[in-house]
C-alpha cells in the first residue's frame, strides 16, 4: 500500500502532466485559447515539475531526498505562477494579448498545495521514524 504522500504526489503529477493539456492558460484577444505548449518556457517549467514529481514518487525509500525534491518543486511552481502573473499584468493595456484568464493559470496553485501536503506527510513519517529510533 502507498503512503499518504504518494497519493498527494500522484495528484500533483496529474495536475502538472494531464490538466495543462485540457485547460488553456488564457484566451487571447482574438478568442483563441493559449495552451502551455505554445511557449517553450512553459513547456520546460512544466516538464521540470513533472520530472521532479516522478523522481519524488520513485524515491519513496529516501524520505529526506523526497522532502528536498518537494521543496524544489514548490519553488519551481512558484516561478511558473509568477511568470503567469507577470505575463497577464505586464502585457495589459493597448498591446494586451491576454483577454481572459483560464483555469490553466491556477494549476501551479493546486500543485503547490498538493506538494505542501505531501511534504507535511513526509515530515510526519520522518519524525515517526526518529521517535522509534530513540526508543531503541
Amino acid at each position: 500500500m502507498f503512503r499518504v504522500q504518494t497519493y498527494y504526489l500522484i495528484a500533483c503529477l496529474i495536475v502538472n502532466a494531464v490538466l495543462p493539456f485540457v485547460f488553456p492558460l488564457w484566451t487571447d484577444v482574438a478568442g483563441k485559447p493559449f495552451y502551455f505548449m505554445m511557449d517553450m518556457v512553459y513547456v520546460t517549467l512544466f516538464g521540470l515539475s513533472i520530472t521532479l514529481t516522478l523522481l519524488s514518487i520513485l524515491s519513496h525509500a529516501k524520505r529526506q531526498q523526497q522532502f528536498v525534491m518537494g521543496r524544489l518543486n514548490i519553488i519551481l511552481n512558484l516561478i511558473l505562477l509568477g511568470l503567469f502573473v507577470y505575463r497577464t499584468l505586464n502585457l495589459s493595456g493597448e498591446t494586451a494579448t491576454v483577454s481572459e484568464k483560464g483555469i490553466g493559470m491556477f494549476l501551479p496553485i493546486f500543485s503547490i498545495v498538493l506538494l505542501v501536503l505531501a511534504n507535511k506527510a513526509i515530515k510526519k513519517d520522518e519524525d515517526l521514524v526518529k521517535s522509534v529510533d530513540r526508543l531503541r
